[in-house]
């Protein structure tokens, strides 16, 4: 069963912004308003337009039905709960998309590290060491990562800082987070 999520345009989203990209930026924002150490969610991203003309009651339920809604031409709909304990890599291998979703998003919290720290990574650690030393480090930053991906190929991902929680704030670019996007993107192979 589909969970439905009426997402409304952040007040900083640049009108200018692609429609991938404020797709992108209005996930980040519903992420936001649910507050941190929240698990992984997943959203289908469909064509507003075609959204509106095949299934209006859906629109109607999702609030697309004024003519201002869904300016971003992307509407994200929000799927089942990302699984605890499956590792992330594993879940989207088990992932298809009818032909009516465009793209697929994914928001995320993770720690990172600044460039400067990765130098004096210790070698050799597993999986779970690593993130135990990263876990561990002083320079560590909680941020939460939203990667969207379309069926032809565009990507975005917004970065927030758990630190610099704000929407004025949020890193935006196709190439913040490769490994994750291709992960999506091959949800569409």
């Amino acid at each position: 069963m589909l969970s439905m999520s009426n997402v409304s345009p952040s007040p900083g989203t640049p009108m200018a912004a692609s429609p991938l990209t404020r797709a992108c930026l209005e996930i980040d924002e519903y992420a936001a308003g649910l507050g941190w150490d929240k698990p992984a969610r997943l959203f289908a991203l469909v064509d507003t337009a075609r959204l509106k003309k095949q299934e209006p009651r859906l629109a109607s339920q999702l609030g697309l039905d004024t003519d201002d809604a869904g300016k971003s031409s992307l509407t994200p709909i929000e799927q089942d709960t990302v699984p605890a304990g499956t590792p992330l890599d594993k879940f989207l291998g088990t992932i298809a998309w009818p032909d009516a979703v465009v793209g697929c998003a994914l928001t995320v919290e993770r720690l990172m590290l600044p460039p400067s720290a990765e130098a004096s990574v210790p070698e050799g650690l597993s999986d779970k060491q690593l993130s135990k030393w990263v876990a561990a480090h002083p320079e560590r930053q909680e941020v939460r990562i939203t990667v969207a991906v379309l069926r032809d190929g565009s990507r975005e991902s917004a970065v927030r800082l758990r630190e610099k929680d704000s929407s004025t704030e949020v890193l935006t670019g196709g190439g913040l987070v490769p490994g994750l996007a291709e992960a999506l993107a091959a949800t569409f192979a």
